[in-house]
């Protein structure tokens, strides 16, 4: 990862992986209630008629709307639909349809636009790919379906990831209830088909392209053994041909608000025919585990136009389009002396969108690439980015286009000329603070009291201390995790964290202050917001 992240700073452009994106995504989108270190801006007031219809309808609810230029982020509310994507979904609110019928004539006609053998519409890929498993483990049976998550008693229970694709979204995989078998080889992989294996499962990118656990190479396998494979290509542009089906894959799971510019609840399954169905059988409106998944006949109308506009819209006009405000906005930022810039044009599938690169000496200009970045979001109009990034004497911010409006590149190149030029003095780089000499040490085990929103928990910390740096171990409710972090006199700020390597993702930061045997401060938990803690250095003679 670390080699990767230096690439695409070398490259000067944040052309990253749906994995690399999920990374990188941290605190500039969350609101300014759970961050330490925000330029407060106020909140949109809201109106005392409560929501209103038409441009303000977010501010008439207190809700500040942003500029997109960070890209196809959950958390930012993905894309804007396209307006025949929203008028197809107004007509298809306005009527009764019955679903299963809609269902069958929506599968044939994806097939017919994707060349897939057919395809369905579900609330979101990650749903996708629950009713992928579902049907790969099940196959449309009742019987079974009625006892999914449990599996117990099942005759195919198993689905093999390999170690490359585990990712926080194979959760979607795990929650029918599977047993994951993890491969870091091709004599793994060889070894780990069995009579119960249900399915593989691999998240597309780089490390899906090529070698022995390549998709191409896996569905060889794969296809003797008679297994399908599944391809989570969530944040992929539609090939058509489809290149995963072409490579061998038996399913191909799409997100619906990203690229295609459908609604955000809304995905796409493609491929074989009768496990497609049958994954259908597995969703709502369908009773059963899968219930909460529910696609409506708009999002599903609506998804559906979102593909046949994806085979009419002049994508090189969109990209020519693109290109052309990035441009505007690195003439006007050059203006200022010592900014550079920088186009880059990826041809990955994943995220596929040019980016511009605008780097500065910090020193020289007064303000860093994290508060530009952090002002932009904080202030109005308020500005989303990949971020800001500061390293080895020079920062930068990246500006991502395709999912911006028209205009929103004359705003966006004046926020940025404008702050750079004349940095607030909120923003403004000062002298680095000098570090105090710790005040206590905090070596040894301390018994952690953590208040969520809702419930109480109970976690350890092992900690060393060695001057300024702390290290050690957090030990959480199930898992334990490396810590590391630093002591300034009786602050203290550390943090743990727990990689997606794992098919999970857990980011503890805490900050607070320490008095004698007793510690207590925020706890910031990045997409999972943020808390309270109290700690207690543990007592020996109390056990």
């Amino acid at each position: 990862m670390l080699q990767s992240l230096k690439t695409h700073w070398q490259q000067g452009v944040d052309t990253l992986s749906r994995r690399e994106l999920f990374r990188w995504s941290a605190l500039l989108t969350l609101p300014v209630l759970f961050r330490d270190e925000a330029v407060a801006a106020a909140p949109a007031a809201a109106t005392a008629e409560g929501l209103r219809t038409g441009k303000d309808i977010y501010r008439s609810i207190g809700v500040r709307p942003l500029i997109n230029a960070r890209g196809t982020f959950t958390i930012i509310s993905g894309s804007l639909m396209l307006p025949e994507v929203r008028a197809a979904i107004d007509a298809a609110a306005q009527q009764h349809v019955h679903l299963d019928e809609l269902t069958a004539a929506i599968g044939a006609r994806l097939a017919e636009l994707t060349k897939a053998e057919w395809g369905m519409v579900s609330s979101g890929c990650a749903a996708g790919l629950t009713h992928a498993t579902a049907a790969c483990v099940a196959g449309g049976n009742p019987d079974l379906h009625v006892r999914i998550p449990n599996l117990s008693g099942f005759p195919k229970d198993e689905v093999i990831i390999p170690k490359h694709s585990r990712n926080v979204y194979d959760a979607a995989v795990r929650a029918v209830g599977v047993r994951v078998i993890e491969v870091a080889t091709g004599e793994e992989l060889d070894a780990a088909f069995g009579p119960r294996t249900a399915m593989v499962y691999i998240l597309a990118g780089p490390d899906a392209d090529e070698g022995p656990l390549s998709t191409r190479a896996i569905a060889s396998v794969a296809r003797q053994k008679r297994v399908p494979v599944l391809v989570d290509a969530a944040a992929e542009i539609l090939t058509v041909p489809n290149v995963h089906l072409e490579n061998g894959a038996t399913l191909v799971g799409y997100s619906g608000g990203k690229c295609l510019r459908g609604p955000q609840s809304a995905g796409l399954l493609l491929g074989r025919k009768d496990l497609v169905q049958a994954a259908w059988v597995h969703s709502a409106p369908h009773h059963g585990f899968a219930r909460s998944m529910k696609v409506g006949k708009e999002e599903a109308i609506g998804m559906l136009m979102a593909v046949e506009m994806w085979a009419r819209r002049d994508h090189k006009a969109e990209w020519n389009r693109w290109l052309s405000w990035l441009d505007d906005i690195a003439k006007q930022v050059s203006r200022i002396d010592g900014v550079t810039t920088s186009v880059t044009e990826t041809t990955e599938l994943s995220n596929r969108t040019p980016s511009l690169s605008i780097r500065w000496d910090p020193k020289r200009l007064g303000i860093t690439g994290a508060a530009l970045a952090r002002y932009l979001m904080d202030t109005e109009p308020r500005i989303a980015t990949p971020g800001g990034r500061d390293r080895d004497g020079e920062s930068s911010i990246s500006i991502t286009p395709y999912q911006m409006s028209p205009g929103d590149e004359k705003i966006v190149a004046e926020r940025i000329y404008a702050t750079l030029s004349s940095p607030p003095s909120s923003t403004r780089l000062g002298p680095p603070a000098p570090t105090a000499a710790p005040t206590v040490d905090v070596s040894g085990q301390w018994d952690v009291h953590v208040e969520y929103i809702a419930s109480t928990s109970t976690h350890t910390l092992h900690l060393r201390q060695t001057g300024n740096r702390v290290e050690g171990t957090h030990q959480g409710d199930f898992v334990s995790r490396d810590l590391s972090g630093t002591i300034d006199g009786n602050r203290v700020q550390f943090s743990s964290s727990y990689t997606e390597r794992h098919g999970d993702a857990l980011s503890f930061r805490f900050t607070g202050t320490v008095t004698g045997n007793e510690m207590a401060g925020a706890l910031d938990m990045g997409e999972y917001l943020a808390g309270q803690w109290t700690a207690t250095r543990h007592d020996y003679r109390r056990g």
